[in-house]
C-alpha cells in the first residue's frame, strides 16, 4: 500500500519571492519588505508556495542512463496527466526544454508498466540508440523506440501480458524480463514469470516459473547465465526472497521450474535478498539482510558482507518497484554505492576483486562537493559521476560531479522551474522519541516564513504525516507538499514509525502482526512528545497519510484520543475488505502485518477503523482516486457513509481518472487546497484565499 506521489514536485532554491520581478530593484524591495515581520496567527500566513506553484513547470525526473555517451532520463509531467517521457540531455539543441533536454519518446506515449501495479524499470537500454525499448502504458506492450520520436511494437497488444525489469542480450537479439499474465484477471490467478523475448518477431520463452513473484533478471557478462529474485505468498520481498541462477546454454530439456534451478541465497526462508548484479569479472553480487541490515554480498565469499555496515543499503524503500539498484560497478571494476548517515547521503567506492572482502574503501560526502542527498549513481571512464540529488531546500535535480576534482556538484537539470526564497523553506531536524517498543524516529519541520511572526504566546498547529507502505520510510528530500504547510504556519512531523525501512531488519519487523498498533502508537507518541516540549499546540493536532498511511491516520483517529482532525488519502478503513479486494502483489501482505485471513478475521475487524466508528469523534477528510486498484474507492465510500451516520463532520472527494496516488496537476492542487481549507474550518483559522468546500455534518 505504498503510494507514489505523481511527481516529487520539488521547488528550486532562489533568492526572491515568486511575486517579485527579476530586476535588482525589485529584489531590493523584497528584502526591505521581508525585514518587517507581520504579526499573524499560525496557519493564516500567506505563502508563495501555492498548490499551482507546486505543479507549475514541475516534473519527476528519474531513470538516469547513459547510452552512446548521451545522458537520458524520464520526466513524469503532471501537466500532461502524469505522462512519463524519455528525454535526452541536449543543451545545444533547438527546441530544448527548460532542463536543456529534448523529448525522445513520441508525444502520445506514456512510458510506464503496471506489473505489480506499482511498475518500475519500464525502459531497457542496449549499447546504442537503436536499442532502446519501453513498456507502453496504453496497452502494456514492449515497443522499440527510434531517435526520431517513432516507435514500433515488439509484442502483441492482446491485453493479456505486462512486462517490466528487462535486460538485453549482448548481441541485442533478446530481452529477458518479468512477464505478468492477466489472462485470468483475478489476483489469485495472475501469473508472474521470467521470459526471454526474441526482438525480431516477439517470440517468447518461459525461463523461470512456478513461484508467485519474480524480479531482477540479470545476465552475466558472458551472457551464459541468468540470475533472478523470486518469492512466494505470504511473503513480501523485504520479508523473505531467494536468488536463483539458470544456465542459458543448457539444452531445451532443462526445467524452467525455479525449484530446479541453482539456489544462491535465501535458503532459510527468512532472509530478504535483492538487487543482484554481475561484476565484469563474472562474480555475482547482491544485497541481503542476513546479518540484520541490507548489505552487499558476493558469491564465493560466504563469511559476511564484503562491506559490513550497520545501516541499510539498496535505497530508501527497496522492493516496492522493479529495477531498483542501490549499487553499481564503475568502468574500472570498482563498486560504487550510496547509503544514509545522519540524514545525509554518503558515496562509497571500493575495490571488490579478489576472494576476500572489499578493499580500498573510500567515502565521499558534502565536504567533497556532493549534495546533501543523492542516489542513482552512474560513473564514467573520465571519473565524471551523474546522479539524482537535492536537499531539504534544494529540489531533486540531475547532478554532475568529478571524483578527481571534487568541486561542488553541478546541476544539469532541475525538476522545477518555480522559485521560492530560503525565507519560506523549513529545514527538518531528525528527532527520536520514546514509544511503546523503545525509540521511534521522525523529521520535525518547524513553521518557517520570515514575513510573519506569531501572535502572543501562541503555539503552532501540528500536522503529523504517516508515510505509505507501511514498509517504507520518510525522507529529507525537499518536499513542497510539506513546505506548503510550514510556510503557512503549521509545524509538520514526518514519522518513521516502527516497521519503516532504513533502520535495519529488527526495526522493520516491529510491524509483524502489529500493524494498527505499533504504527499508531508511534505517530501518537511523536505528536505528544512535541507537545510536551512546548513546540506545538496540543489542541490543534491533525494527521494525514496516503494508502497505508491513510490506514494509520484513520486508526489513530478511531483508536486514540490524540488528534483533533485528519485526512486520509486513498487510505484503508476496512481491513477485511482489503484482504479480499486488492491486487496480487499485496493480496497476502496483511498475513504478515495482521495475520492470516480468514483465520484471524476477529483481529481484522478489531483493527478496522470502520468497525470502530463509535469511538470516532473528530472531523475526517477523505480523498480518493476513482480508478484505484490497490485501495479501491469502496474503502473511502464505506468510511464516508459510516461517518455520515454518526453525524461526524466529514468530506469525501473522488477524483476521476486517478489511480493509487494523484498524478494530474489539477487533482494534486485540489487535494492540497481542500485539506488546507478543511483544517481552516475545523481549527477556525482564517486561511487566506481558502477554497470553498462542503463539509457534511458541520
Amino acid at each position: 500500500m505504498r503510494f507514489h506521489l505523481s511527481a516529487a514536485f520539488l521547488i528550486t532554491r532562489a533568492t526572491a519571492f515568486q511575486l517579485m520581478t527579476s530586476t535588482n530593484i525589485a529584489r531590493g524591495a523584497a528584502t526591505r519588505l521581508a525585514a518587517v515581520a507581520i504579526e499573524s496567527p499560525f496557519g493564516s500566513w500567506e505563502s508563495p508556495i501555492t498548490s499551482k506553484a507546486i505543479t507549475a513547470g514541475s516534473v519527476n525526473i528519474g531513470n538516469l542512463n547513459i547510452c552512446e555517451n548521451d545522458l537520458y532520463w524520464t520526466e513524469g509531467r503532471p501537466k500532461e496527466s502524469g505522462r512519463n517521457v524519455l528525454c535526452r540531455y541536449a543543451p545545444d539543441a533547438d527546441g530544448k526544454s527548460d532542463r536543456d533536454a529534448v523529448d525522445v519518446s513520441p508525444a502520445d506515449t506514456n512510458i510506464r508498466t503496471l506489473v505489480h501495479e506499482y511498475g518500475g524499470r519500464a525502459l531497457v537500454f542496449g549499447k546504442s540508440r537503436d536499442e532502446i525499448y519501453f513498456s507502453n502504458f496504453q496497452d502494456q506492450q514492449i515497443c522499440k523506440l527510434f531517435d526520431n520520436q517513432k516507435m514500433s511494437s515488439i509484442t502483441q497488444p492482446d491485453g493479456r501480458f505486462r512486462y517490466a525489469d528487462g535486460v538485453l542480450s549482448a548481441n541485442g537479439d533478446y530481452m529477458y524480463c518479468v512477464r505478468e499474465d492477466h489472462d485470468k484477471p483475478a489476483p489469485k490467478d495472475v501469473v508472474n514469470e521470467i521470459v526471454s523475448i526474441k526482438l525480431s518477431d516477439g517470440t517468447m520463452k518461459v525461463l523461470a516459473t512456478g513461484n508467485d513473484f519474480y524480479a531482477a533478471p540479470r545476465l552475466s557478462s558472458d551472457n551464459k547465465k541468468l540470475v533472478y529474485i523470486t518469492w512466494n505468498h505470504p511473503n513480501m520481498p523485504w520479508d523473505a526472497s531467494k536468488l536463483y541462477v539458470v544456465d542459458l546454454e543448457e539444452d531445451e530439456s532443462v526445467s524452467n521450474i525455479s525449484n530446479d534451478h541453482e539456489l544462491i541465497a535465501g535458503a532459510d526462508d527468512d532472509t530478504s535478498v535483492m538487487q543482484p548484479l554481475w561484476h565484469p569479472s563474472g562474480d555475482l553480487f547482491y544485497i541481503s539482510d542476513q546479518d540484520g541490515y541490507w548489505n552487499i554480498y558476493k558469491t564465493g565469499y560466504d563469511e559476511a558482507s564484503i562491506i559490513p555496515m550497520k545501516t541499510d543499503l539498496g535505497g530508501p524503500s527497496p522492493g516496492w518497484v522493479l529495477g531498483q539498484q542501490g549499487f553499481d560497478f564503475l568502468p574500472d571494476g570498482r563498486l560504487v554505492a550510496q547509503y544514509e548517515k545522519a540524514g545525509k547521503s554518503i558515496m562509497l567506492i571500493a575495490t571488490v576483486t579478489g576472494d576476500g572482502p572489499a578493499s580500498d574503501v573510500e567515502e565521499y560526502g558534502m565536504e567533497d562537493g556532493l549534495p546533501m542527498k543523492f542516489n542513482s549513481v552512474i560513473g564514467t571512464e573520465s571519473n565524471d559521476f551523474y546522479f539524482m540529488g537535492g536537499s531539504p531546500s534544494t529540489p531533486k535535480s540531475v547532478y554532475k560531479w568529478n571524483l578527481e576534482k571534487k568541486n561542488p556538484a553541478e546541476i544539469i537539470a532541475c525538476s522545477s522551474k518555480s522559485s521560492f526564497p530560503d525565507s519560506v523553506v523549513s529545514i527538518p531536524k531528525q528527532i527520536e522519541f520514546p514509544t511503546t517498543l523503545g525509540t521511534a524516529f521522525g523529521y520535525f519541520y518547524p513553521p518557517k516564513n520570515d514575513r510573519y511572526k506569531s501572535t502572543g504566546g501562541e503555539k503552532p498547529p501540528l500536522l503529523v504525516k504517516a508515510h505509505g507502505g507501511p514498509t517504507s520510510c520518510a525522507g529529507t528530500d525537499f518536499n513542497p507538499k510539506i513546505q506548503f504547510w510550514t510556510s503557512r504556519g503549521f509545524a509538520v512531523l514526518d514519522v518513521d514509525y516502527g516497521g519503516s525501512t532504513g533502520y535495519g531488519r529488527e526495526y522493520r519487523r516491529r510491524l509483524r502482526d502489529s500493524w494498527g498498533i505499533v504504527d499508531i502508537d508511534d505517530v501518537c507518541a511523536g505528536a505528544k512528545s512535541l507537545v510536551e516540549q512546548g513546540l506545538v499546540d496540543g489542541e490543534r493536532l491533525c494527521i494525514d497519510g496516503g494508502s497505508a498511511g491513510g490506514y494509520t491516520t484513520l486508526g489513530a483517529l478511531a483508536f486514540r484520543d490524540v488528534f483533533k482532525a485528519g485526512c486520509s488519502l486513498y487510505g484503508i478503513g476496512d481491513l477485511t475488505a482489503l484482504a479480499g479486494d486488492t491486487h496480487k502483489f499485496e493480496s497476502r501482505y496483511l498475513d504478515g502485518l495482521v495475520g492470516p485471513y480468514p483465520e484471524k478475521q476477529e483481529i481484522y475487524e478489531e483493527r478496522s477503523p470502520i468497525e470502530s466508528v463509535d469511538t470516532l469523534n473528530c472531523p475526517i477528510l477523505l480523498l480518493q482516486g476513482k480508478e484505484d486498484k490497490v485501495v479501491p474507492p469502496n474503502q473511502a465510500i464505506k468510511m464516508h457513509e459510516a461517518l455520515l451516520k454518526k453525524n461526524i463532520p466529514t468530506c469525501l472527494k473522488i477524483y476521476e481518472g486517478e489511480e493509487h496516488g494523484f498524478r494530474k496537476a489539477e487533482n494534486i492542487e485540489d487535494a492540497l487546497d481542500t485539506e488546507l481549507a478543511f483544517y481552516g474550518r475545523v481549527f477556525e483559522i482564517d486561511v487566506p484565499d481558502a477554497i470553498q468546500i462542503d463539509i457534511d455534518n458541520m
